[in-house]
This record gives C-alpha cells, sequence and structure tokens, in this order.
C-alpha cells in the first residue's frame, strides 16, 4: 500500500514539473526554445522535410558589404554585359560576381592596404597602371557614378534602364577613354571593372562570385583539390567534380 502511494506521488510530481517546464517556456517568451525547455514545448509547429529545409537555406555570403542598392545593381549589369550569359552556361549575374566586387572593395583590397600610396604620384603609361592617390573603392564609386552620368546624358536613362546594346555602348565608349573623367581615367576603371569581374567568375565561391562553381564547371576546371592520387597514374582524361575550400571543412 504504501509503495503504491509513493509511486502516486512521483507521477504527481512528474506531471507537475512537465506542466511548469511547459508554462515556463511560454512565460519567457520563446527564449527557451533551445535544450531541455525548447524540446518540451509543443509549439504547434508541422516539421519540415529535409529537403525541403535545405532548398530555403540562405546564402548569407550574398550580402552587400560596400555597395548601396543603386550601386550594386549598377555593377551587376556591368559585369553581365561583360560576361553574359549564354549557350554555354550563367552569366556574371547568375554567377554572383557582383558580391564579389562588393566583398572584396569592403576589405584590404578596396583599401589598397598592400600599395605604395604615398606622393609624390607621376602619370605613368598604360603599361605602368594606375597610380594616384585614390583607393579602389573610391575609384569604383566615381566610375559608377559617371557611368550613370554618361548614360543619362547620352540616352536620357540610367545605365540599368538601358538595352544591352546601349550598356554595350557605354561600357566601350569607357575601354576607349570616350568620356571625360577628371579624377579617375575611364578606361582605367573598366580595366579594373573588367579584371575583378573575371576574377568573380573563376574564383573560389568562398569569396562570394562562382556561385555553385559554375564558372569552374564552364572550363572543367576541378578547383581546390587536395591531390590527385587516384587519377595520376589514369592514362585517360579522366572528368573531376570541383572542389571548393569550403568542401575541406566538411
Amino acid at each position: 500500500m504504501a509503495e503504491d502511494n509513493n509511486k502516486e506521488k512521483i507521477d504527481q510530481e512528474s506531471l507537475s514539473r512537465r506542466k511548469f517546464l511547459r508554462n515556463s517556456g511560454f512565460a519567457v517568451g520563446g527564449l527557451a526554445v533551445g535544450g531541455v525547455l525548447g524540446s518540451v514545448i509543443p509549439w504547434g509547429t508541422d516539421e519540415k522535410e529535409p529537403q525541403q529545409a535545405a532548398n530555403e537555406t540562405k546564402n548569407y555570403n550574398h550580402a552587400l558589404m560596400n555597395f548601396n542598392q543603386v550601386e550594386f545593381q549598377t555593377v551587376e549589369a556591368a559585369t553581365e554585359r561583360i560576361f553574359p550569359e549564354d549557350e554555354n552556361g550563367p552569366g556574371a549575374q547568375a554567377l554572383g560576381v557582383a558580391f564579389y566586387i562588393d566583398h572584396q572593395l569592403a576589405g584590404s583590397y578596396g583599401f589598397n592596404a598592400r600599395d605604395y600610396m604615398n606622393p609624390p604620384f607621376f602619370h605613368g603609361e598604360k603599361t605602368q597602371g594606375y597610380q594616384g592617390r585614390l583607393k579602389r573603392r573610391e575609384i569604383f564609386k566615381i566610375g559608377i557614378r559617371e557611368m550613370q552620368n554618361y548614360s543619362h546624358s547620352k540616352y536620357k536613362k540610367g545605365f540599368t534602364d538601358l538595352t544591352a546594346d546601349e550598356q554595350d555602348t557605354v561600357l566601350a565608349d569607357f575601354a576607349d577613354d570616350k568620356v571625360n573623367i577628371t579624377t579617375v581615367s575611364a578606361s582605367g576603371f573598366f580595366n579594373l571593372l573588367r579584371s575583378m569581374t573575371l576574377e568573380g567568375v573563376y574564383s573560389d565561391p568562398l569569396y562570394g562570385g562562382n556561385k555553385d562553381m559554375q564558372g569552374w564547371k564552364l572550363r572543367d576546371y576541378p578547383g581546390d583539390q587536395m591531390n590527385y592520387t587516384q587519377v595520376i597514374e589514369s592514362e585517360e582524361f579522366q572528368q573531376i567534380e570541383p572542389r571548393s575550400l569550403r568542401d575541406h571543412m566538411q
């Protein structure tokens, strides 16, 4: 009889404890999401299938760190004309090239951290590259603004509102130094834009571009392989699935 009373008392205490945990979870307004408390709160939501959850995964690497929205859209449109989508595969926009450029300009590369930036400055030959006090991120700010100004002057529309052929004309005029810019060279800005576009297409996806390694796949490039011991003795061409730097962390 005493054993039955003890068992009943234990069951009541257990139920009371579970009730307390459940109520306290609601009382703290969802702070008890994880751990033990989170596991006993009946949220009333259906669990998502693994595939559905995977499809909803966000790419947090695609976030702006330097450009504003207008600047980003301008760069995105310009890079797409430099490396357009065609029957061979995706273009710069689908590959996330504008994000690559944005991230590079937000870091040490954009601040010319490893370059000698002290005067005197001389106007060098084209083969000598840029010599001046402006940092790459500043050159881009000026170049993007001048692209918009030139587009409005020539077509009465912003660069992103132009047709593909009109955008090509604007970019070609910059490349040929047909645009008057007092602070930077028009061709210098275009060459920097073109160079960074190609970098974004073929760099490791870790840096924001080359989304899903599609740029590498266009050229059958294997990416960052740890070794080739499994194919080095093969006499036939081996198609190797590309790997990113991030893949080595898994």
